[in-house]
């Protein structure tokens, strides 16, 4: 059968077509979110982004694994993401900077403790004088150890500072390399594990209880495009914090290697969690009180409250709580 020169040419058309929709890379995300993969707090995002993607709603968001809150952060800042996971005092040390920074949703809050070997003679939070105690600088690790000295009226100054990431912070005790850690879950259980009965615990959620939000920029909210799928993201977390407060045991097994670990250490852990997937009204306050450390940090005036009272947004979590 010969085919006509017009049926010949709308052929060729439509494989040109077939070849070009097959080639064509898939439409970039709408929303890029930076994620702290080596902390439980980030389970709120993780959950929801599995729950998204297993009724076919993620197409337009992409979840960007991180080794830590700092990046996360950086990547915010540059551009890179459009939200970014992170404890407020990285909000309040990077807005001097960024000052679009925004605070959407408080993922997940979190009690710090401080470990130490007795057998360095402490038994007490004053013991800490003179002793080499490992923080994270620039993080919560440190602003922690700063709020517990202070309600112990223990000089800082007094206390030999080294500054590690907190999965070096175990080792670094069992090697005797330090005395004393400040830091985050797990590593603090992690520490607490590796000195067995010679460890030394101190807590004191009243000093300071860590607020791990969903951050995002003045600019990333205007856009509605960017709006909309971070409205989806939240209300998603919203639903799926409620299952984590319920602490199923196969959510747990689940989103544990997402961060690196065993079920049985997140368990182990899960008490000192809250996840509220909210603003709180104590986070203007906290702003406040951390502002002043992240201030002398980098030696600057510290802002009026009236001024960090905008890095918080909660139009986005109050329209996904409707």
């Amino acid at each position: 059968m010969t085919l006509s020169k017009t049926t010949r040419v709308f052929l060729l058309y439509i494989l040109a077509l077939a070849a070009l929709t097959a080639t064509s890379p898939a439409a970039a995300p709408v929303l890029k979110i930076a994620v702290n993969t080596t902390t439980i707090e980030s389970f709120p995002v993780f959950a929801a982004a599995d729950s998204m993607s297993a009724n076919g709603g993620t197409s337009n968001i992409e979840v960007v694994p991180v080794p830590n809150g700092r990046i996360a952060m950086s990547q915010l800042v540059s551009a890179a993401a459009d939200a970014a996971t992170g404890s407020e005092t990285q909000v309040l040390l990077n807005s001097v900077m960024e000052p679009r920074l925004r605070i959407v949703v408080t993922l997940a809050e979190c009690r710090y403790r401080i470990i130490a070997r007795r057998s360095a003679g402490i038994r007490r939070l004053a013991d800490l004088q003179g002793k080499k105690v490992a923080v994270t600088a620039n993080t919560s690790s440190h602003y922690y150890l700063h709020q517990m000295l202070l309600h112990a009226h223990v000089d800082e100054a007094q206390v030999q500072l080294v500054n590690l990431e907190g999965q070096e912070m175990p080792a670094a005790l069992e090697r005797r390399t330090v005395d004393a850690v400040s830091i985050w879950e797990p590593h603090a259980e992690n520490s607490l594990q590796a000195l067995g009965g010679d460890a030394a615990v101190f807590e004191d959620a009243a000093a300071y209880t860590e607020r791990f939000n969903l951050n995002t920029r003045a600019d990333v909210l205007a856009n509605p495009e960017k709006r909309s799928a971070l409205l989806a993201l939240v209300r998603t977390i919203v639903r799926s914090s409620a299952e984590l407060r319920k602490r199923p045991p196969d959510l747990i097994a689940s989103l544990a290697p997402r961060v690196g670990l065993q079920d049985k250490t997140v368990i182990a852990v899960w008490p000192q969690f809250s996840f509220p997937a909210a603003i709180s009204g104590k986070l203007r306050d906290a702003l406040g009180e951390v502002e002043l450390w992240a201030a002398a940090m980098q030696k600057r005036s510290p802002r009026v409250r009236s001024d960090l009272a905008v890095l918080i947004d909660s139009s986005v979590v109050e329209q996904a709580a409707r």
